[in-house]
């Protein structure tokens, strides 16, 4: 599943969490489309700047599309050419570093906030409290795949009830982190699982069911706090609760990680709407990621990221690679140590 917006002059906030959107655009205007698709994580945070983009009257003949599709799906089109700008909730990997070689794609790679990978259960779960990296590798590995069925399997002081897994598809850039966190490998998931690429589908799929696990971004257990219990995590620097103060002070380990969104170069040197938008979301980026109940940089930060825009800092600073557990202030070293190059002084 996925959704899709459509924008041009006003924008109406309707459903649950940030609403479902769509304005058409005007069939007479020739203004190119800002496309932007990928994490459903990130989608909220771009919805929120779409919206004060449109309301700030600044970009008014700027027209978006914004798709919802998961990380892989997204970085895919945007390596093939057909995104203006991708959201991601993991850095670029390497194969798609090599598609978007291939098809002549350079980009501009932003960090833009911070988020703790959540694992909720239902709030009637009256046993599970916390549970640790190792027990969740022994319930979501490939391993597990029609031998773990029970609670009391993964912890034998919870009962013996079957226990329903709801997680993000394979598309999902949340997908590659959890497992490489939690599995040592992005790709060893078990597959017997309720999946969706939407993250309110596993709202409500924890949400109806008092036997259910799932797994999804912060902002998406926040918003629904009252239908959801989030649980403890044990990790290398002992239990932590998922929150803004555990990923900020580096305890909520190994399931913190950055989010980005990635500009096709090509189309920001060429469209000035593109810049509006992107140097507008930047300055009021602290707040818009706020507003979606995600983490945000540190306010200086934004500033760095946004002389990354203005002198086209090209490429990724994380060499295609996934790192679970890295900390807050490495992964942020790391994205912007580019601006300190001679080049871009």
């Amino acid at each position: 599943m996925k959704r899709a917006l459509v924008a041009t002059a006003l924008l109406t906030l309707s459903a649950p969490a940030w609403g479902q959107v769509r304005t058409p655009a005007s069939p007479a205007s020739t203004d190119p489309v800002i496309r932007i698709g990928g994490s459903s994580t990130v989608y909220p945070i771009l919805q929120l700047a779409i919206r004060a983009d449109q309301q700030g009257g600044r970009n008014a003949l700027a027209r978006f599309d914004l798709q919802e599709s998961g990380t892989s799906a997204g970085l895919r089109q945007f390596c093939s050419g057909q995104l203006t700008i991708a959201n991601a909730s993991r850095p670029i990997n390497r194969k798609e570093l090599a598609q978007c070689a291939k098809n002549g794609v350079l980009f501009v790679e932003l960090p833009i906030a911070f988020d703790a990978l959540t694992v909720v259960v239902n709030p009637a779960n009256s046993w599970a409290r916390h549970i640790s990296i190792k027990e969740l590798g022994a319930l979501w590995g490939r391993q597990a795949q029609g031998v773990i069925r029970t609670w009391n399997q993964v912890n034998a002081g919870w009962p013996k009830r079957p226990i329903r897994l709801c997680g993000p598809g394979a598309d999902s850039g949340t997908y590659d982190y959890f497992n490489k966190a939690v599995n040592g490998d992005s790709a060893n998931a078990r597959t017997d699982v309720t999946t969706s690429e939407d993250d309110m589908v596993l709202v409500r799929c924890v949400a109806k069911d008092p036997e259910a696990l799932g797994y999804f971004g912060y902002a998406y257990y926040a918003t629904n706090a009252k239908l959801l219990k989030p649980l403890w995590i044990l990790g290398s620097k002992g239990l932590a609760a998922p929150s803004v103060a555990t990923v900020q002070n580096e305890t909520y380990v190994p399931l913190s990680r950055p989010l980005f969104v990635y500009v096709n170069d090509a189309r920001l040197r060429s469209e000035p709407q593109t810049r509006r938008f992107l140097t507008g979301f930047l300055q009021n980026g602290l707040e818009l990621v706020r507003q979606a109940r995600y983490i945000p940089l540190p306010s200086s930060t934004y500033r760095l990221v946004e002389s990354k825009l203005y002198r086209h800092v090209l490429g990724s600073a994380f060499d295609g690679e996934l790192t679970p557990g890295m900390s807050l202030g490495v992964a942020l070293q790391r994205s912007l140590e580019q601006t300190k190059r001679p080049e871009f002084r």
